[in-house]
């Protein structure tokens, strides 16, 4: 990923669940299959002995327990994880869509927390918190050398609790400070409008326990008069989610039982097939019909290097039975199930259980979902730099397909310098621009050969028309990044990694 300079990314998505919570018959079928090893659990069980006995401070039953746990995830691959009692109550608040808090994404930057973006109808934004501002004091206490989990801990919070914090902001000569009151942050899964020249938009930002629903009745209010010309559907930094939701989101558009996904695994209960079911007033629907329209109306399908997991069984489902274009960037490449396994009441793991298959057979496990027109992010460039699975610590392997390459044939070039961001769905997004285009019968652009060339320029001399101060600086797509974890985007020679508050605490987003 040789692009990646000056802000590092990392990319953890809440995965493709198998179920929601799935019985230790799992583990009883691998325990069936090869025999616990004795003589290695009764090492560990005297190293378990002489740590408790012997270390110099006592350590807890628990907390030993806990790490011993942690240890046996340390080889596996990144979706492999155990649930503490905390994660495992923060995974099902987030599977159910809400959590209490501000409502911002957040990174680092000279070791204070900064402001990546303040989601939208939030109190966060509503007090009037924007990108680029520096966290300098929480309460009172200062955030510089604070670690970022601390520093979100201090800002979730019950809903209807209050916080202060102070702010540092490009030209203001002043901190600015702001009181604010935590809300439950719902992450509203399902976005839709109606556009020119009767398209329709619907944008899915993550898959969870109503995303079916809520499209259907989505799908129902955008043309309550006519069918609409075309629709655009946006899984564009959609991380995933649950099965059932791309299931039900594939079942809108095609015909009740053709395949979606196949799945893949080691054990019995991990190979299965999952069809398109029809959505007639049941599985949570309250009685809303699907309108007729949606399984013969043309699509485009927009994705980028965010879009992961559940979004790319949605994608590729709908690509193989060339349902719909798919328009935008190769996918994150996350095609891996996980089923999470129930320990006790209050804890459990993640466990990555099979590889998932798309219709037609492909697996898509580091290789992602490649677009029928790339087009890039923005009319002068790409500006999503991040992580996709093939770059993460002990991915799993495609063994259907080679691997793919890292970063070095990213598609189009890469904005320089000041990024100019935009709202998905908005007057300047690009590519929703060339979707439209797409279905309307018009030339898709790649990007605008103009607007690349006055970027360029405006890297090249600093913006101002001046040449840079450094010009000897290598550009972000000159240097190759020391390790698979550390991938970084221009931004003014700062450092930032940037996070989204969850109820899981931290979640690094691009």
């Amino acid at each position: 990923m040789s692009t990646r300079k000056n802000r590092s990314f990392g990319w953890i998505t809440l995965g493709f669940v198998g179920g929601i919570l799935v019985s230790l018959g799992i583990a009883a079928a691998a325990q069936k299959a090869e025999p616990l090893p004795l003589k290695s659990l009764q090492q560990f069980a005297n190293v378990y002995g002489a740590i408790k006995s012997s270390y110099v401070e006592p350590v807890a039953d628990q907390v030993l327990i806990d790490d011993a746990i942690k240890g046996l995830f340390a080889d596996l691959d990144p979706h492999s994880v155990y649930l503490d009692e905390e994660a495992y109550k923060q995974m099902q608040d987030i599977t159910r869509g809400g959590f209490g808090g501000l409502g911002i994404e957040i990174g680092t930057q000279d070791g204070m927390p900064k402001v990546i973006a303040p989601i939208e109808d939030t109190p966060a934004a509503r007090a009037g918190i924007l990108t680029g501002d520096v966290i300098t004091q929480i309460d009172g206490e200062p955030t510089k050398g604070m670690s970022l989990n601390d520093a979100v801990k201090k800002m979730r919070g019950e809903p209807g609790t209050a916080i202060n914090l102070t702010i540092e902001r490009a030209g203001s000569a002043k901190p600015l400070k702001f009181h604010i009151v935590r809300e439950m942050i719902k992450t509203r899964s399902v976005r839709g409008k109606m556009l020119a020249n009767n398209v329709a938009y619907v944008r899915i930002s993550q898959f969870q326990d109503r995303t079916t629903a809520d499209l259907v009745k989505m799908l129902g209010s955008l043309a309550k008069k006519q069918a609409p010309k075309g629709l655009i559907l946006d899984l564009r930094n959609d991380p995933g989610g649950l099965l059932d939701g791309a299931i039900g989101v594939v079942s809108a558009f095609v015909e009740p039982g053709k395949l979606v996904v196949s799945t893949k695994g080691r054990i019995p209960s991990s190979n299965e097939e999952f069809y398109a079911r029809p959505l007639d007033g049941s599985h949570g629907l309250d009685g809303t019909r699907l309108p007729t329209w949606t399984r013969t109306v043309p699509m485009v399908v927009l994705v980028n290097v965010g879009s992961a997991s559940a979004s790319e069984i949605v994608a590729g489902a709908l690509q193989d039975y060339k349902r719909a274009q798919i328009i935008g960037n190769r996918t994150f490449g996350k095609g891996s199930v996980q089923s999470v396994l129930q320990l006790s009441k209050d804890t459990g793991i993640k466990l990555t259980t099979a590889r998932y298959y798309t219709p037609s057979g492909r697996s898509i496990q580091n290789t992602g979902v490649e677009p029928d027109h790339i087009v890039d992010d923005s009319a002068a460039g790409n500006l999503f730099r991040m992580q996709r699975e093939v770059d993460l610590q002990h991915h799993l392997a495609n063994q259907a397909a080679a691997q793919a390459a890292s970063e070095d044939d990213d598609e189009g070039d890469f904005v320089q310098g000041e990024i100019k961001m935009f709202e998905f769905g908005g007057a300047d997004d690009w590519q929703l621009q060339q979707g439209v285009n797409a279905l309307l019968g018009r030339p898709v652009l790649k990007s605008d050969p103009a607007l690349v060339r006055q970027a360029k320029a405006e890297a090249a001399t600093g913006g101002d028309g001046q040449k840079a101060a450094q010009p000897s600086a290598k550009p972000a797509a000159a240097t190759k990044p020391a390790s698979a974890e550390k991938k970084t985007l221009n931004n003014g020679g700062q450092a930032v990694e940037r996070y989204r508050v969850t109820p899981e605490g931290l979640i690094k987003v691009p």
